[in-house]
This record gives structure tokens, sequence and C-alpha cells, in this order.
């Protein structure tokens, strides 16, 4: 009787512990972020500087959770997995958005800014937040937008000017927009994964690619396309965005939480890519890579009947407008 007595009290005891942990487990929530990245990118020590920023906001009740590399595949891959409930979060730049939000296609518009402050002005300001509301629609909602520098074109034989570009297989991330400026410049367009186009370029299955300075660096193209023409043709933001049944689950707290560390992220982005753009850049020249300056007025005259299609498009029209009056 006495051992029951005992075990009866020490039950009383155990029984509300146990139930105070069980809630405790309930209230964390945890966020699962794919992206396609290296763990040595910029962007992706972004994110991690962001997940670290949350847990301490949190007193570890929010935490994110990063697969980085491809680990549940490509942007589309991703975004995909996030309009199916099956993923929290992810990040993709504006040609890869572009699939599900036609207004992203306005980045892939050549030369449409003057320099990285209109870019910048453009991607924190009005004009970029009109594109980003778009993507409720399509079921997520932009938390960041990063900065992803000039995209240039990498190749095995030199480019000087838009006539070298003929016949050459560039990698692209296909979308009608991109393969139109490749199609426009006389090349190929050609859809590759990101993460094949190294063998493909070592194969000879492509020409080139193109990209920013960082991306070229860190994906280690470099060691097989040795020359990079600065023709600066585009300027792509990149984004992280969360599905919106995740977002609408979050009380107000968590939600001003994660904004907060995502705001962060972007300051914290922008130094890092400054940083590691002069650094991927010494580091290809180390390697052997050949930077090429070139005239961008022949490549702008080719780029023309693109930029006028984007001008008379009532999608995109006034979304022009705003961007351009950013630069006065």
């Amino acid at each position: 009787m006495k051992l029951k007595t005992f075990i009866l009290s020490s039950l009383s005891i155990v029984l509300p512990l146990c139930a105070v942990s069980t809630n405790a487990i309930a209230a964390k929530v945890t966020l699962k972020l794919a992206h396609n990245l290296e763990q040595s990118h910029v962007i992706h020590k972004a994110l991690d500087y962001m997940a670290k920023e949350v847990k301490e906001k949190s007193n570890g009740e929010l935490i994110l959770r990063i697969y980085p590399n491809r680990q549940m595949g490509d942007a589309r891959e991703t975004i995909e997995l996030l309009q199916n409930d099956a993923l929290d979060m992810t990040k993709a730049n504006s040609s890869e958005l572009e699939p599900f939000v036609k207004e992203m296609a306005v980045f892939t518009c050549p030369y449409l800014f003057n320099n990285d402050e209109h870019f910048k002005k453009v991607l924190y300001g009005s004009a970029g937040k009109s594109i980003t509301d778009k993507t409720k629609n399509s079921g997520f909602t932009v938390l960041s937008s990063y900065v992803g520098g000039s995209r240039n074109f990498y190749t095995k034989k030199p480019i000087y000017s838009p006539a070298d570009l003929k016949g050459m297989k560039i990698r692209v991330i296909s979308t009608p927009t991109t393969n139109r400026i490749i199609e426009l410049l006389g090349g190929s367009p050609v859809p590759v994964p990101l993460g094949e186009v190294y063998t493909a370029l070592q194969q000879g299955v492509i020409d080139g690619a193109e990209n920013n300075i960082p991306s070229y660096t860190s994906t280690r193209h470099v060691e097989v396309a040795k020359y990079f023409t600065e023709d600066q043709h585009t300027s792509m933001p990149d984004y992280l965005v969360i599905a919106n049944k995740v977002w609408n689950k979050l009380d107000e707290n968590q939600q001003k939480i994660l904004l907060d560390a995502a705001k962060e992220s972007e300051i914290y982005q922008q130094k890092l890519w400054d940083e590691e753009t002069v650094h991927s850049r010494r580091e290809a020249e180390k390697i052997g890579t050949t930077f090429i300056q070139v005239d961008k007025q022949p490549f702008r005259d080719a780029l023309i009947p693109l930029y006028n299609d984007f001008k008379q498009n009532p999608v995109f029209s006034q979304i022009i407008a705003d961007i351009e009056a950013e630069a006065k």
C-alpha cells in the first residue's frame, strides 16, 4: 500500500512536468528553408545570419532550418514544393520567379538600370515593392530582397562584341525573356541546371553562360570558362520568399521577428556582396581569367527590340516608367 501511495504521489509530480514540456515543444515553430546555392555563397551566409537572429530574438521558439546546395532541388523545384505545402521558404532570383510572377520579367529587360545605386533605389523603394506585392497571388510573400550585381557573359573564347556571340551556345535560366536576349545577340540559348553547368562547359555542350562575378567564381566555372566579358546586360535581384499559408499561421510577434531579421540580413548581404565581388575578381584573375571591358553600345543596340517590347507591354510599361523615374 505504501508503495502504491508513493507511485501515485510521484506521478502527481511528474505528469504536470510532462504537460509543461509538451506545451513548450508545441510552442516551438521550425521553418524549412531550401535553396540551390553553395554554403560559401554570400546569400547563404546572409540567410544563416538571419537564422541566428531569428533564434536569438525568439528565445529559441522560432527556428529556421536551412537546406542549401540543391538538397531539395533547383529554384523552380523548391518554389513548386512551397506552393504544394511541402516547403516553408526558399530563395530564388527574379528570372527563376518569372514563370510564377510575370512582373518579375522586368528585371531581365536589358540595360534598364544606370548603375548600382539606381538598382538599389528601385529594389528597396516603391517601384520594387509594387513588383514584390504581386507574388502573393502566386502563393508566397517576399520577406527580403538581395542585390545580385550585374550579369555578364563568361565563355571559352573571348567576346568583344555581339558578333562574337554568333552561333555560341549560352546557358540560360530558360524564360522567354532570357532566351530572346541570347537570340538577339546572335547566340543559341541552352537551358542547363546550375549544378550541371561546369560539366556542360567542360564537355563542350555549351560555350558559355551568364552570371555575376561571385557566382562565376563560387561555382568554379572560372576553371572551364576563362573569358569574362563585362557587358552588364541585366541586373537581377534575389528574393527570400515564404508560403502565404505558413506566414498566415504565424502570430504577429513571430511575423515581426522574421521581418526584422530579414531586413537586417539585407544590410548584411550588401556588405558581404561588395567584399565578395572584389575578392572573387582577384581569385578569378589568379586562376587565369581574362576580364574584357567592352563598348556596351553595340549590345544595347542589338537588344533595343526587346526593350521596346517591354515598353509597349501594358504589364510592364508603368513599372518601367517608375523605374526610370527613380534615376532622376
